[in-house]
């Protein structure tokens, strides 16, 4: 039905590496596959195989978990995109905003290990399929405005508990900024780490 490949770490490993849970839903255990350090495995790649023929409204969609936390989506793919590398930005055990599908288990028993969920559901129902672009977005757009802020911040004034900046600074940072982004092309790189 479906392969997995860690790259630079490993081989293609198939379906048969995964627990079956039930009919639509598998498990990958990765202290079977890397032990305590699965949070230095920061990508995998999901394929679906060529003869496996997945229903046009449905996904294979990917979960991560870290031990103790809830299943995070980082991804899917569909018989239209029939892979993908997904980012895999490991939850801390503390987060709260997982949403894990059909993937969630007993509150009672904390997970012992990192797991990847793989499981088939309605394609209407998912987040976007490009989980890892929409973050790189997030972390982009925090980047520039502190860099805004730290620019206005070192022409500020106080006046009793307001900051006061001069009328022209947004006005100064965009071309100082649009300046330095066409002198040097890997700035603007720095941003989207």
């Amino acid at each position: 039905m479906f392969g997995v490949v860690f790259p630079n770490r490993s081989f293609p490993i198939d379906i048969s590496t995964f627990t079956q849970i039930d009919t639509f839903h598998w498990l990958l255990d990765m202290n079977t596959f890397v032990g305590e350090a699965y949070d230095s495995i920061g990508e995998v790649c999901i394929f679906l195989l060529n003869n496996f023929t997945l229903p046009p409204d449905k996904a294979l969609a990917v979960y991560i978990q870290s031990p103790g936390s809830p299943f995070v989506f980082v991804g899917a793919v569909t018989l239209t995109r029939p892979s993908a590398v997904l980012s895999l930005q490991w939850p801390d055990a503390a987060a709260v905003d997982g949403g894990g599908g059909g993937l969630l288990t007993s509150p009672d028993a904390p997970p012992l290990s990192a797991k990847i969920g793989v499981s088939v559901e309605d394609l209407a129902a998912l987040p976007s399929l490009d989980v890892s672009a929409e973050k790189k977005i997030q972390r982009m757009a925090m980047k520039v405005g502190e860099n805004l802020f730290n620019f206005m911040q070192s022409f500020c004034g106080v006046d009793g508990s307001k900051l006061v900046v001069p009328m022209d600074i947004l006005d100064r940072w965009f071309k100082k900024f649009q300046d330095r982004s066409k002198r040097d092309p890997e700035y603007l790189k720095g941003f989207a780490l």
